[in-house]
C-alpha cells in the first residue's frame, strides 16, 4: 500500500512547460535564436532540472562561456517574475492531477518535489490554493534527488511504502536513486523505464497499483 507520493510540479501538477519555455526565449532574446532553440530542447527534455543548472549550462555549453554566480542569479530572478506573472492562473492546473490530489488528501501523504525554485514554487501553490495539501513543497536549487533523500530520511518513510510521480528522466533518477518506483506521467518517453506508467489519475487500475 502507497503511503507517500513524491510530485514533480512541472507538467505532472501544472501544464507550465511552454510558459517555461518562454520565459528561457525572453531571458535570452539578445542571443542567437538557433542557440536558444537548442536550450529549450535541452530544457524539454531534463524537466526536473533547476533553472541556474540550465542557465549556466547555456553559457558554458552553447555560448563556450563562462557565467558567474551573480549573474545567474539575476538571469533566474527576470525569469521568476515572468513565471509568477503568468502561472498564476489555475487554467494550467491539471484537472485529472488535482482531482486525484483532493480526492486522496488525508489519506496518503503528499510532497511536491520541483526543479522550480523553491520560493516561486511556494508562491505558485499558495496562488493556486495547493499548499494545503502538501506536508513540503520543496525545490531549487537544492537538487531533486538530494530534495526526495532528505524528506526520506527526516520523516524516517519505508521506501516500500513511497513512489514518485514526473514527468522526465531526471524524476526517474530521482525516484530510482532513493530505492523509490517511479510512476511516469504526461510524457510517452518514459513508458519503457517506469515501475508504472499512468494513463489517467482516474483509471482504476492506478487504484490497483496504489491500494
Amino acid at each position: 500500500m502507497v503511503k507517500v507520493i513524491f510530485f514533480d510540479f512541472d507538467g505532472v501538477i501544472l501544464d507550465s512547460m511552454p510558459i517555461r519555455d518562454y520565459g528561457f526565449r525572453k531571458i535570452f532574446e539578445k542571443y542567437p535564436t538557433n542557440l536558444v532553440e537548442e536550450l529549450i530542447s535541452y530544457h524539454q527534455l531534463n524537466g526536473g532540472l533547476s533553472r541556474f543548472h540550465k542557465i549556466k549550462y547555456f553559457y558554458n555549453e552553447f555560448l563556450k562561456e563562462n557565467i558567474c554566480d551573480e549573474k545567474i542569479e539575476s538571469y533566474a530572478l527576470n525569469f521568476s517574475k515572468i513565471m509568477k506573472k503568468e502561472l498564476i492562473n489555475k487554467k494550467y492546473l491539471i484537472s485529472q492531477t488535482i482531482d486525484f490530489i483532493e480526492s486522496n488528501y488525508g489519506k496518503i501523504i503528499f510532497h511536491i518535489v520541483s526543479g522550480s525554485e523553491q520560493k516561486e514554487l511556494r508562491f505558485l501553490c499558495e496562488k493556486l490554493g495547493l499548499s494545503k495539501y502538501f506536508k513540503t513543497i520543496e525545490g531549487s536549487p537544492t537538487h531533486k534527488n538530494d530534495l526526495v533523500k532528505n524528506i526520506i530520511n527526516s520523516e524516517n518513510y519505508n521506501k516500500d511504502e513511497a513512489i514518485l510521480i514526473g514527468d522526465s528522466i531526471n524524476d526517474y533518477d530521482a525516484a530510482h536513486k532513493n530505492g523509490l518506483k517511479f510512476f511516469g506521467f504526461n510524457n510517452d518517453k518514459l513508458k519503457e523505464v517506469s515501475d508504472f506508467y499512468i494513463y489517467n489519475f482516474n483509471k482504476k487500475e492506478l487504484s490497483c497499483k496504489l491500494y
